[in-house]
């Protein structure tokens, strides 16, 4: 049906590359973009804000049903607005990402955020990236994409980032917060991070980005 949205999901681990993946292949074809991963750290620098605890479930769920967001697409992806704020950097940072990380296990967080989240499946179609785009949010995706790499070559990719904008980094501890990182995605009680029994698993560790967008679209032409 001309009015049925395409929908594409790339899921997979931190750091994969999945976002920037995921930036390219929406403008590449005209469709929405949908940074899950977003949602989760405009909750987590709220609760950081307003010192609320990772434990404090009631008040983590308010937090997310309360957001005030906008994102605006951008040459190089999304802004996300916070009550009227540009907070597209404040949400990339470490403390951040560590905090999201954890509020995304929490059930009531997850639950709050998945109508906005299935709201962006409108015609023309969206890309989505996140942890659970194809197993819990978009079952019924056209295409998915579980992208994936080493923990070692993403820690080495994260610090590259890092070092580029000047920042002061150890590889070590970057290498131990990606493993901690994942132990908590996959093993969560509510989706946890997995593939999708019908995604396409590209591993990324030895493939540049072009290479990987590529793949994803040929994907999208087969189906």
């Amino acid at each position: 049906m001309e009015n049925t949205p395409l929908i594409i999901t790339i899921d997979g681990p931190s750091g994969s590359g999945k976002g920037t993946i995921a930036q390219r292949v929406a403008k590449s074809l005209g469709l929405q973009l949908l940074d899950s991963g977003a949602l989760y750290r405009l909750v987590a620098l709220v609760a950081l804000r307003n010192n609320i605890n990772a434990d404090d479930h009631v008040a983590l769920a308010h937090a997310a049903r309360a957001l005030d967001i906008r994102f605006e697409p951008t040459d190089t992806g999304v802004c996300a607005w916070l009550a009227g704020e540009d907070v597209s950097l404040a949400i990339r940072q470490e403390e951040v990402g560590l905090m999201a990380s954890q509020v995304a296990a929490v059930p009531a967080v997850r639950a709050a955020l998945l109508d906005r989240q299935r709201a962006f499946a409108q015609a023309p179609g969206v890309v989505a990236d996140g942890r659970d785009m194809g197993t819990e949010v978009f079952p019924q995706a056209t295409v998915k994409v579980y992208l994936t790499a080493s923990a070692e070559e993403r820690a080495n990719r994260r610090y590259n980032q890092l070092k580029a904008k000047g920042e002061s980094v150890n590889l070590r501890r970057l290498l131990e917060d990606i493993q901690a990182r994942d132990e908590r995605d996959m093993n969560r009680q509510v989706s946890p991070l997995k593939p999708a029994a019908d995604a396409v698993i590209i591993d990324s560790s030895q493939m540049g980005i072009d290479e990987v967008q590529d793949a994803v679209l040929a994907l999208v032409d087969k189906r």
